[in-house]
């Protein structure tokens, strides 16, 4: 009689069927893969000991099973990403999750390098200066109008020229004659004075402080000799080629004030008429 070879499980006999050899011994077919089998996560059957299984993230999977979620195509072979459990072949991640790049239009796969501003997004390399034309990357930029410009090309382009020496006025700065200046340019053309928060006049639009306006150019009191300037209000009388001060204006004897008064002339001074009449 034959000694007896039955499976481990079910305890029917082996001989003649096929069978796996365990460490706990015999099995028939279908009582290992009851026994030891995985279940499919997709299918929900079980994973036979003759189907290729696929492993991901505690799951398993026949092979036939493990594919796209939305397009099918397997993905024994392919690379993929997981989305809120579900499996994604990379072109249906690209299309569902990933942005387009403004600049060349292609995706901006999932990893790479971008920039994102204003609700669009970018490859890095693709993010460019629009006058330089050189990567932005992670400098500081300025947007104007769907342009992009970094900071020296867009003051280079866009930023006000100081009217005396031609370069960028990139904070600050003073107007003169409606045009900018940098507070260091302006300055006295006689003295090199910075006129910048000072009272100044010019001649012939050159800027000159009070001072070198009344050496060079204003006329002088015909009394003290100092320049008449005619600036923050100050009045003056004129007569033939003479001019005075208000505060000038004076009878040269008795020191009374001509200005809105009847004088005489009475060579170099002026006399009011009083001093005049009594004669000298």
């Amino acid at each position: 009689m034959s000694e007896a070879f039955d499976c481990a499980k079910c305890s029917e006999s082996l001989y003649g069927r096929k069978y796996i050899q365990t460490d706990d011994g015999p099995y028939c077919v279908p009582c290992y893969d009851n026994t030891f089998a995985n279940t499919c996560a997709e299918c929900q059957q079980l994973i036979g000991h003759d189907s290729r299984e696929l492993f991901y993230e505690d799951r398993h999977f026949h092979e036939g099973c493990f594919r796209c979620c939305r397009c099918q195509r397997s993905l024994a072979d392919e690379p993929f990403t997981c989305q809120d459990s579900e499996l994604l072949c990379n072109d249906c991640y690209c299309s569902a999750f990933s942005s387009q790049c403004s600049a060349c239009g292609e995706t901006v796969m999932p990893g790479s390098r971008k920039l994102e501003y204003g609700g669009q997004t970018w490859h890095e390399h693709c993010f460019l200066c629009s006058g330089c034309e050189q990567p932005l990357g992670s400098r500081s930029f300025v947007p104007d109008k769907g342009a992009h410009y970094c900071v020296p090309c867009y003051e280079n382009k866009f930023a006000p020229r100081c009217a005396r020496c031609s370069k960028t006025l990139t904070q600050g700065g003073v107007t003169y004659r409606d045009q900018p200046w940098h507070r260091e340019c302006l300055v006295c053309t006689g003295c090199q004075t910075p006129l910048a928060g000072q009272q100044f006049t010019s001649r012939e639009d050159d800027p000159y402080c009070v001072t070198c306006f009344g050496e060079l150019f204003a006329p002088k009191c015909s009394s003290c000799k100092r320049p008449i300037t005619g600036l923050g209000g100050g009045k003056y009388v004129s007569f033939e080629d003479r001019h005075w001060h208000h505060s000038c204006f004076s009878c040269a004897r008795c020191s009374t004030s001509l200005v809105g008064q009847g004088f005489v002339p009475d060579g170099d001074q002026v006399l009011c008429q009083g001093c005049s009449q009594a004669g000298p």
